[in-house]
């Protein structure tokens, strides 16, 4: 689990996205806010991971701090990237359409609400999002052949093309933005920033299925504590 520090209009945050690695290459899921290609960098620097042996990228969403500096890494990493992503968010990731939350329209009308001198971040962040072509796209259920099994789950309702990551060796759970947390508590989706509630609701119901022991969310970071009984609580 990487940690960022994600800064808009003055509110700060910490993002999380995920490193599978080991010794011969490693997968970044997610890739930050726009401009945060050194950020990442030292992240898996710090790991121990070497940055040149990243070989794909999976996103989880069509979201700017989900998708932010993918254009940069496939510059910046010396060997050709493959970039995985869901058919229904490719379009948007693409630059194909416009992104469902953060179009023109409502970056405008953001744009009337912040003050003057916050306005060109506003500007530069939104409306010119990163695009990124996605060379492989990825269904529910299937097997990613990294790392001793790397599993798809489909979880619509953040966005169309929202999906998590479950690793099998390690029963760890990778859920984008499917789920956010607190203090190690698990809380399901943020009800702002999820168009579709009643179907990301739904999604969650995918994660019973599952023996899991620590959840890494985008926002909130690790959860590891009698994890499969959070989860059947904000299912029920």
């Amino acid at each position: 689990m990487l940690e960022l520090e994600m800064n808009i209009m003055g509110r700060k945050n910490l993002i999380h996205p995920t490193l599978f690695y080991d010794d011969s290459q490693a997968i970044l899921v997610d890739a930050g806010m726009p401009g945060q290609l050194n950020e990442i960098r030292e992240a898996v620097e710090k790991a121990g991971v070497s940055f040149e042996t990243i070989t794909a990228v999976i996103l989880t969403h069509q979201d700017i701090d989900h998708v932010g500096s993918i254009e940069s890494l496939i510059k910046e990493l010396p060997k050709s990237i493959t970039v995985y992503a869901h058919a229904e968010d490719k379009p948007y990731i693409e630059g194909e359409k416009e992104p469902i939350k953060m179009n023109r329209q409502r970056v405008a009308q953001m744009l009337e609400q912040v003050p003057a001198e916050m306005r060109s971040q506003v500007e530069s962040i939104f409306l010119n999002p990163p695009q990124a072509k996605v060379n492989q796209t990825v269904e529910d259920g299937e097997w990613l052949p990294f790392f001793g099994g790397l599993q798809v789950i489909y979880t619509p309702g953040h966005t169309p093309g929202h999906i998590s990551l479950y690793h099998r060796n390690s029963k760890t759970l990778v859920t984008g933005d499917a789920m956010v947390s607190e203090n190690g508590k698990l809380l399901g989706p943020s009800a702002q920033a999820t168009p579709d509630m009643e179907e990301a609701l739904k999604s969650l119901k995918k994660f019973a299925a599952l023996d899991i022991e620590q959840v890494v969310c985008y926002h909130g970071g690790l959860c590891n504590f009698q994890v499969n009984e959070q989860i059947a609580n904000l299912v029920k």
